[in-house]
């Protein structure tokens, strides 16, 4: 009798998959939507209030410069050295941060030694310097990738000495159960073990290479987005410098999906729930 029952039972209406996939990813709609609603509160409330465009502007006023900054070619030209600055400047974070860390987690003595005068870089202040790196290096490009890196340098050796030292322990004693070599273990465990962690600093210190890019523009430079912006506020475009900061947050939104699909590519052997956390 039940089984005549269910024979008799509609089947359920199946799903449509756009629904589906919002149901899954409420993020989808919660992202934009929140967005659209800032954007018309913001618009909505400075035009009650006739904020000056010289001291606020409104959403459509910030439309209109970036079109006319694109237009122009002034976003462009000038972010794109912003960009090479900082990815300069996070490449050679990168590698020394990679290897320094790599020899600090390796050897107590150097850690010792060396640790304290990082701890001090990284204590003195970046505006500070920076215009001791136009005097050294000048006003090109250099003395901006040199900036991007020392800013970016700190989150990738912490991250790797933290990784390297967390490695499983009963993994190392296995490796040198099997005669394996200091190389081979460091290659083989250790490294694979730390790559979350050291995707993890990496995350931040791309986000942190374009920081150190704009601070060096800001100080003394021809060309870039932070210079684009000192440019405009001398000239009380209000409009403009909020448009090379909506670039600026593209840039760096940009910079992170890439390091995000970079750390799934190469870390598809990871559990999902450690790539997720970062």
């Amino acid at each position: 009798m039940s089984s005549e029952l269910a024979m008799t039972q509609p089947a359920p209406a199946p799903r449509h998959p756009v629904l589906t996939a919002f149901r899954e990813h409420p993020e989808w709609l919660c992202v934009p939507g929140l967005f659209v609603l800032v954007v018309a509160v913001w618009e909505i409330g400075f035009a009650m209030a006739a904020v000056p465009l010289y001291i606020a502007p409104a959403p459509s006023d910030i439309y209109h410069a970036l079109l006319n900054g694109f237009r122009s070619g002034l976003f462009i030209s000038n972010g794109l050295t912003t960009l090479a600055e900082a990815l300069l400047g996070f490449l050679i974070a990168t590698v020394a941060g990679i290897a320094l860390g790599a020899l600090i987690a390796q050897s107590r003595f150097i850690e010792k030694t060396i640790y304290p005068y990082l701890i001090a870089i990284q204590t003195t202040p970046k505006v500070a310097v920076a215009p001791l790196f136009i005097i050294w290096f000048g006003f090109g490009m250099t003395s901006k990738v040199i900036m991007a890196a020392v800013v970016a340098f700190f989150p990738i050796l912490v991250n790797v000495i933290v990784g390297l030292r967390s490695t499983d322990s009963s993994r190392v004693e296995l490796m040198r159960s099997l005669r394996a070599s200091r190389w081979q273990i460091f290659t083989m465990v250790r490294l694979p073990s730390a790559a979350p962690m050291i995707f993890a600093g990496l995350h931040i210190a791309v986000i942190f290479s374009v920081l150190g890019a704009i601070v060096g523009e800001f100080v003394g430079s021809r060309k870039g987005l932070g210079n684009l912006i000192m440019q405009l506020n001398n000239n009380l475009d209000t409009a403009g410098v909020f448009a090379a900061l909506v670039v600026l947050s593209a840039m760096g939104i940009v910079l992170h999906m890439l390091m995000h699909a970079l750390q799934k590519r190469l870390l598809f052997w990871a559990e999902e729930q450690q790539i997720s956390q970062v």
